[in-house]
C-alpha cells in the first residue's frame, strides 16, 4: 500500500480535534487530497482541501465522494448541546457509523476514530455505552485497520463554551501529576496530540486489526 498520494476523508473538521486533524492532514506529505464532510464551511482555503456539504442523516445518498484511502472521524457532541439522549445518540453513534460505512464504500481500508476513555458497549453509563457501541459497530465494518483513540478530558480552545469540561480540566490539571499507574489513562490530553496520533497511526504501513489507544499511547504516537 502506497504511503504517498493518499486521500483522506475527515468528519468533524470544525471541532476541537477535527480542526487540528484537518490542519495536519493538509500539511502532511502523504496526503494529496483531504475530503472534509461538513455542515458548515471550515473557513480554510487549501489546494488539497475539498469540502463536501453533507446531510449526515442521508450520507448513503452522497454520490460525489471520490475514492478514499483513510477515514478520520472526530465527531462528537454533549447531551446538553444535542438537547436530548436520542439526539446525542444520533451524532455520537449513528453519524459516526454512517461516515465509516461511507468510507468503506469509497474504498477506504484504514480508519481512526476519536472515542472516550471508559467507552464500553455494556456500560450502565449512557455516554460511555454510546461511545462503546460506536466503537463496536465501526470495528465490524470490514476495515483492515481500525485505530480507536480513547482520550480523557481534551485540552484546547473550543469554538463553543463547555463550562463543565472547563471546570473538569482545571481540576484534573492540578491532580494530573498524582494520576499514576492505571490512573494515567485519565490524565487530560491536548487535542493536538490526539489529532497527531490519529494521523501517525494510519500512515504507518503493515498494521492490521483493531487497536485501542489511551493516554500514553496517544502521547507516544504524537511525539
Amino acid at each position: 500500500m502506497s504511503l504517498q498520494g493518499r486521500t483522506a476523508l475527515l468528519a468533524g473538521a470544525t471541532g476541537l480535534v477535527g480542526r487540528s486533524c484537518l490542519e495536519r492532514l493538509l500539511a502532511h506529505p502523504a496526503y494529496t487530497r483531504v475530503v472534509a464532510l461538513v455542515r458548515r464551511p471550515t473557513g480554510m482555503n487549501h489546494d488539497k482541501l475539498q469540502e463536501l456539504r453533507a446531510d449526515f442523516d442521508a450520507l448513503a445518498e452522497l454520490s460525489s465522494l471520490p475514492a478514499v484511502d483513510d477515514v478520520f472521524i472526530a465527531l462528537g457532541t454533549t447531551i446538553k448541546a444535542a438537547g436530548s439522549r436520542p439526539a446525542f445518540y444520533k451524532v455520537d453513534h449513528d453519524y459516526v457509523v454512517a461516515v465509516a460505512e461511507l468510507g468503506r464504500r469509497a474504498g477506504a481500508r484504514k480508519l481512526a476514530l476519536v472515542s472516550s476513555i471508559g467507552a464500553d458497549a455494556a456500560s450502565r453509563n449512557f455516554y460511555l455505552r454510546v461511545k462503546g457501541e460506536a466503537e463496536r459497530d465501526v470495528s465490524g465494518l470490514g476495515y483492515e485497520y481500525v485505530e480507536i483513540l480513547r482520550p480523557s478530558l481534551l485540552v484546547g480552545e473550543r469554538s463553543e463554551a463547555r463550562t463543565g469540561e472547563a471546570v473538569g480540566i482545571a481540576v484534573m490539571s492540578v491532580v494530573s501529576g498524582l494520576m499514576v499507574g492505571p490512573m494515567r489513562v485519565y490524565r487530560p490530553v491536548d487535542a493536538r496530540d490526539v489529532a497527531a496520533a490519529m494521523i501517525a497511526s494510519l500512515v504507518s504501513d503493515g498494521t492490521t486489526g483493531v487497536h485501542v489507544r489511551t493516554f500514553d499511547d496517544i502521547r507516544r504516537l504524537a511525539s
